[in-house]
C-alpha cells in the first residue's frame, strides 16, 4: 500500500475506534432492557435528536449520491431532489415531531414504529405490527446494502482493490454491526451527533477548497458552460455513453443536446420529500426526545444543518466536474467525486479525517437501519405475537441474532451488482414513504382514521411502491416518475376511502387522539 494511502487508512481508523469505543461505553446501560436499547428511555437532547436525526437520514447519500448525481447530469436533478428533501424536513419537523412524541406515549408507551401503529388503533392481535415489521425488514435490508456499498467505495479507493465487493463490504459491515450490536440507541444516536458534526464540516471543508482549486465562481461556470444543460434547474445533461461509459475525446468528456426538465420531473423529483413522513429512523427520533418542548429548537438545528450540508453536496458535484471533468465517466463511479477531491486537496492524513465523512454518514444510517430491523424481529413479532411471554434477556438475543442476519442479507444485496447508491437508496425511501407516511399523517390528524383503513392504506402504499417501480413506470411517458408519488396518493386514497365505509373508532381511542392534541411530556 502506498505511503499516502497508509496515512488517509491510519485517520480513518482513529476515527473507527472513537466510535466503536463510545459503543462500549454504552453497552452496559443499554443492554439493561429493551426500551432502554431501542429507544434510549426518551432521553435523547435537542441537539442529540435533531442531528442523530438528520445524520441517521442522509446516510451516504449524501456525500456520494447526491454529487455523484451533481457530477454526472448536472445540478437539473440533483437541485429539485434537494429542494423537496430539505421541504420535507422542514414540515415532518413541524407537524409530526411534537405531535408523534406525545402520543407515542400515550399510547401506552411505544417504543417502536410498528408497536405505535398497533397500540394507536388498539390493535389486539398486532397485525398492523407483524405487517409494518415485514416492511421495515425487507426495506431496511435494501437500505444497510446501499451504505455497505458505500463503505466498499471508500475501501476499495483507500487500499486500491478494485474487488472491493468482496472484503471492502464485508469489513464495513463488520465495524458498523459491532458498535451498534454493543450499544444500542444511545450508542447510535451519540455517534450520530459526532458523525453529522463530521459529515457537515467535512462537505463545507471541502466544498470551499474545491472553489479555490477549480479557481473561483466565474473559472467553473465558464468550464461547465461547455456542457449543454448543465447548470439549467430546468434541464438535464445527458452524457453520450456507451455501454453506460462516458466518452472522451483529446481529455474532454462528450455531451448530447441536452434535455429538458419538465414540470411532471420536476414534481416527480421533489416528492421525495413525502418520505420524510414514513422514515422509521427520523420517526423513531422523535419519539425518543426528552421533552417535547424542545423540538423546536431540534427542528432549527435539523433545517440549518439540511440545508447546508445539502447545498454543499451539489456544490461539490459541480465542482468536481470542473475541477476533474473527464475523470469519473459513469454514474457509479461519480459517487466518488468527494473521495477524490478530498485525497487532492488535502494532506493524506487530513484526507483520512475528511473522507471518514463518508463512513459518518454511511455508519450513522445503517446503524438505525439494522437497529430497527431488529426491534421489528425480536420487539415487534417475537414479543408481540409469537411468544407475548418472552422475556426481556430472550428480546436482547434475539434482536441481536436478528441485527446479525439483516447484516448478512444487506452484504449479499451489495454483492449483487448494483453500484448506485442513489438508485438503491430512492427504491428504499419510496417504500417506507408510501407504506408509513400516508398513514403517520392521517393517525396523527385525523381521529376518522379506522383499523381497516390503517391495514389497507399500509398495505396499498408499499405494494404499489413495488407494481409501479417494477411495471408501470416501464411504460415510459407520464408513468417514468418516481413510484414514491402515486404510491403515497393512492395510500392517501385508499385510507381516506376505506375509514369512511368502515364503523368509526371507538370512544376510547378517540380520547387518546384528543389527549395527544394538548399533552406535553
Amino acid at each position: 500500500m502506498p505511503a499516502a494511502n497508509a496515512q488517509t487508512l491510519i485517520g480513518m481508523g482513529a476515527y473507527l475506534l472513537t466510535m466503536i469505543a463510545i459503543g462500549l461505553w454504552y453497552a452496559r446501560r443499554s443492554n439493561s432492557n429493551p426500551e432502554e436499547y431501542f429507544l434510549g428511555k426518551r432521553g435523547l437532547g435537542p441537539w442529540v435528536a435533531a442531528m442523530s436525526a438528520e445524520a441517521s437520514d442522509m446516510s451516504g447519500w449524501l456525500l456520494m449520491g447526491l454529487p455523484g448525481v451533481a457530477y454526472f447530469t448536472g445540478l437539473g436533478e440533483a437541485f429539485w431532489t434537494a429542494l423537496g428533501l430539505f421541504i420535507g424536513t422542514w414540515v415532518n419537523w413541524a407537524i409530526v415531531a411534537k405531535r408523534l412524541r406525545s402520543y407515542s406515549q400515550i399510547a401506552d408507551n411505544a417504543i417502536t414504529l410498528p408497536d405505535f401503529f398497533s397500540k394507536r388503533f388498539h390493535d389486539k392481535r398486532r397485525i398492523l405490527t407483524a405487517i409494518a415489521a415485514l416492511i421495515i425488514i425487507v426495506f431496511f435490508s435494501i437500505y444497510a446494502s446501499s451504505q455497505f456499498v458505500a463503505f466498499g467505495k471508500l475501501f476499495g479507493y483507500v487500499f486500491g482493490a478494485e474487488n472491493y465487493f468482496t472484503a471492502m463490504v464485508i469489513l464495513g459491515a463488520v465495524l458498523v454491526t459491532l458498535y451498534t450490536l454493543l450499544g444500542g440507541f444511545l450508542a447510535e444516536s451519540t455517534t450520530d451527533l459526532i458523525q453529522g458534526f463530521l459529515m457537515i464540516g467535512a462537505l463545507l471543508l471541502v466544498m470551499i477548497f474545491g472553489f479555490v482549486h477549480a479557481g473561483g465562481f466565474d473559472a467553473i461556470a465558464e468550464n461547465l458552460a461547455d456542457f449543454p444543460r448543465f447548470l439549467d434547474i430546468f434541464g438535464i445533461a445527458v452524457p453520450d455513453t456507451s455501454e453506460g461509459v462516458q466518452k472522451v475525446v483529446s481529455g474532454v468528456p462528450l455531451f448530447g443536446p441536452g434535455a429538458n426538465y419538465g414540470f411532471l420531473a420536476i414534481v416527480s423529483t421533489m416528492a421525495w420529500g413525502l418520505g420524510y413522513f414514513g422514515m422509521p429512523q427520523v420517526l423513531l427520533r422523535f419519539m425518543a426526545i426528552k421533552k417535547t418542548s424542545m423540538v423546536r429548537f431540534s427542528r432549527n438545528i435539523a433545517v440549518v444543518w439540511c440545508f447546508l450540508s445539502m447545498f454543499a453536496a451539489i456544490v461539490i458535484g459541480l465542482v468536481g466536474r470542473a475541477y476533474l471533468p473527464a475523470l469519473l465517466t459513469s454514474a457509479g463511479t461519480a459517487e466518488t467525486i468527494f473521495i477524490h477531491l478530498s485525497t487532492r486537496f488535502f494532506p493524506p492524513l487530513l484526507a483520512g479525517i475528511v473522507v471518514s465523512g463518508i463512513l459518518a454518514a454511511s455508519m450513522s444510517s445503517s446503524d438505525s437501519y439494522m437497529l430497527i430491523a431488529s426491534s421489528a424481529v425480536s420487539n415487534d413479532i417475537v414479543k408481540g405475537i409469537i411468544k407475548k411471554d418472552a422475556d426481556e434477556a430472550l428480546v436482547m438475543w434475539i434482536a441481536r441474532i436478528a441485527m446479525l442476519a439483516v447484516t448478512v442479507f444487506g452484504v449479499i444485496l451489495a454483492l449483487s451488482g448494483n453500484e448506485s447508491i442513489f438508485r438503491i437508496v430512492s427504491y428504499a425511501w419510496a417504500g417506507f414513504g408510501a407504506a408509513f407516511g400516508p398513514l403517520m399523517l392521517f393517525s396523527l390528524f385525523w381521529k376518522r382514521t379506522t383499523f381497516p383503513a390503517a391495514v389497507a392504506g399500509m398495505v396499498s402504499g408499499g405494494a404499489m411502491v413495488v407494481i409501479w417501480k417494477q411495471g408501470i413506470a416501464r411504460l415510459g411517458g407520464v408513468f417514468a416518475i418516481y413510484e414514491l408519488l402515486p404510491a403515497f396518493v393512492i395510500s392517501c386514497v385508499v385510507i381516506f376511502a376505506v375509514s369512511l365505509v368502515t364503523r368509526k373508532p371507538s370512544p376510547e381511542i378517540e380520547k387518546e387522539f384528543e389527549a395527544a392534541k394538548t399533552t406535553e411530556f
